[in-house]
């Protein structure tokens, strides 16, 4: 064996770290947006309000241009580093946007409809770096390390998580200028080497036969679609709805218990893919889909903070295994031309998902008692349904596949 070939594994595992750490210096600057939003809009004008039409029109726009420009990466990796070209210059004109937000603020009402437009071309051109650098793992590497390399790239997104509330401590009362100027700086500069990344890809992708390239049937993609997108909604209903209650039972210091939850998806994940190459990625998604829902039913039955934080933590280990899971699917059923589709189609449910959650907030149903057990038990049932169907979905898959094979 060449020493090319066996330091495939090694290039291909430092590559996956190469776009966590997109993915995670993505993620921040949308922290920080999130958290300098109020502030920028209340100096436009646009009141308080209104604050989270607009992050429900960004995820609006994320669940439309993911899948976008996911099928416009399948098709431009027919030639070999016009990806990374392509989203290099696009992250430009989204940082471009991203920045010029807090000097269009301090215009005042003049400024609000540019605002607006500057807004819409941040979050549309930042879709950019979601679904196509993440696909081009899923195009080029081998078949069996996509377990290890998703959860590598997973990394960026949970460590982005767990750095979320000590983030919005440190920038409380900073000018907004300073964080968003150094954010955009580092997230252009990250995206010049994706290119260069691309082709050493290309020139390591394995030979493959061609049985090992046939398309997924299109049922797998269906189910994959929705039961990612009940699973999200479950996650988004937990974390971001029902677990801040949950902590207010019993302490008032949010900011050191909230990335419990992203502490276990992070070390969850990486143990788990030895359970996806046994299983497959749907049944990993299933089983952990189940853990899931008893963790978060342990969470709302805890009677003291420590049995909670065990809880959480162990919500967050089935989402980050779940997460793994769903882009090792994403990649499989993707296989042979469709991975950026697939990928695009992930980052699509994560939007949408947020987009309703954002619509519960928005309509005030978390402060309606009629609507408390519901938003209470929606992300149980929505995992225990998910888990339980992939579940016996893998299972007829696994016996058609052994019957077809004897």
């Amino acid at each position: 064996m060449s020493e090319a070939v066996k330091a495939g594994p090694k290039v291909s595992n430092i590559i996956a770290l190469y776009i966590a750490l997109l993915q995670l210096l993505f993620t921040l600057c949308w922290t920080v947006y999130a958290i300098y939003l109020p502030t920028l809009a209340a100096g436009v004008g646009i009141a308080a309000g209104t604050v989270i039409l607009i992050l429900m029109m960004d995820q609006a726009i994320f669940t439309i241009f993911d899948v976008a420009t996911g099928i416009a990466a399948d098709r431009m990796s027919r030639i070999v580093g016009q990806i990374g070209r392509w989203v290099a210059i696009v992250t430009v004109i989204s940082c471009a946007a991203f920045l010029a937000l807090p000097f269009i603020a301090d215009a005042g009402t003049a400024g609000q409809w540019i605002f607006f437009a500057a807004t819409i071309v941040w979050t549309a051109t930042s879709s950019a770096l979601r679904a196509p650098p993440v696909m081009l793992l899923g195009k080029y590497a081998a078949k069996p390390a996509m377990p290890l390399l998703s959860a590598i790239v997973m990394l960026g997104y949970g460590v982005a998580g767990a750095l979320a509330p000590y983030l919005a401590i440190t920038l409380r009362g900073l000018d907004p200028r300073i964080p968003f100027a150094l954010s955009s700086v580092a997230l252009v500069l990250a995206t010049f080497g994706l290119a260069h990344v691309e082709r050493i890809m290309a020139g390591q992708r394995p030979n493959v036969t061609a049985a090992s390239v046939t398309a997924r049937p299109t049922t797998a993609r269906i189910v994959f679609a929705v039961t990612m997108l009940i699973l999200a909604v479950g996650y988004q209903m937990h974390f971001t709805v029902n677990t801040a209650p949950l902590f207010r039972k019993f302490t008032s210091e949010l900011d050191w218990l909230m990335p419990i939850f992203w502490i276990g998806f992070n070390i969850a994940m990486f143990p788990a893919t030895l359970l996806v190459k046994r299983w497959g990625a749907f049944g990993v998604m299933g089983v952990f889909g189940v853990i899931g829902a008893f963790a978060i039913s342990a969470a709302e039955f805890a009677t003291a903070l420590n049995l909670l934080v065990i809880a959480q933590f162990a919500a967050g280990a089935a989402w980050g295994c779940i997460l793994m899971s769903a882009f090792t699917a994403a990649f499989a059923t993707g296989h042979n031309g469709n991975e950026g589709r697939m990928v695009g189609l992930l980052f699509s449910a994560l939007a949408f998902a947020t987009f309703l959650r954002m619509g519960v907030i928005w309509a005030g149903w978390h402060h309606h008692e009629e609507f408390a057990a519901v938003l209470k038990w929606a992300p149980v049932v929505c995992w225990s349904v998910a888990g339980f169907g992939l579940l016996t979905l893998a299972a007829g898959w696994a016996r058609r596949h052994a019957t077809a094979t004897t």
